[in-house]
């Protein structure tokens, strides 16, 4: 069976509901500090998301994956600019970086199923 990115987002989030509610102080510094982080600043809102999603592919996180694709689907990124991004993760990370690389191509398509594609930059 395959994975969902839709799940896995899903049901990281409910699980991360839980710990804001059992762990606030944690959870509301690390928020601050990924709001912080993603201030705008010289690198654009897209720019610092391709930054995460490579870290994440890298990291070989799912839920990181997942959730960095929603946001630069949401903020329009191309499919080029994806697999640019991908491509130098493969080459930062090798082969289980590669691996990584189509789980993104794999939420990518998910995520923007029957959605117009985003023009290139």
């Amino acid at each position: 069976m395959s994975k969902s990115f839709t799940t896995i987002t899903h049901d990281v989030s409910k699980a991360l509901g839980t710990l804001r509610t059992e762990i606030p102080e944690t959870m509301q510094s690390f928020n601050a500090m990924g709001k912080a982080a993603l201030a705008p600043g010289v690198l654009s809102a897209l720019d610092k998301e391709l930054i995460a999603l490579a870290i994440g592919v890298s990291s070989r996180c799912d839920a990181c994956v997942g959730f960095h694709i929603k946001a630069l689907v949401r903020l329009g990124v191309s499919r080029e600019q994806l697999m640019e991004t991908l491509a130098v993760c493969t080459y930062m990370g090798g082969g289980p970086s590669l691996m990584y690389a189509a789980e993104a191509v794999r939420a990518y398509e998910e995520f923007t199923a029957g959605k117009p594609a985003a023009p290139s930059a």
